[in-house]
């Protein structure tokens, strides 16, 4: 990396959090993780698997469906 340039990387998770509009710990229990799992993916340092996956991509997609289903 070249002196005075800064990668941010943007997490898919991020994007389907903030798309909701929810708080870390409301998104966490919203697909039954915790928020430590949360930030892990937020931050790069895991990677969901299959149904976190998925839901991860509703949320980011269709934002409205997920909330639906949980009733908010």
């Amino acid at each position: 990396m070249k002196a005075g340039k800064v990668h941010v990387a943007y997490s898919p998770a991020i994007e389907a959090r903030e798309k909701t509009g929810l708080s870390q710990s409301q998104f966490a229990a919203l697909l039954g993780v915790s928020v430590r799992t949360l930030q892990g993916w937020e931050q790069g340092r895991k990677q969901p698997s299959g149904a976190a996956r998925t839901l991860l991509t509703i949320a980011r997609t269709n934002p409205q469906a997920l909330l639906a289903v949980v009733g908010k």
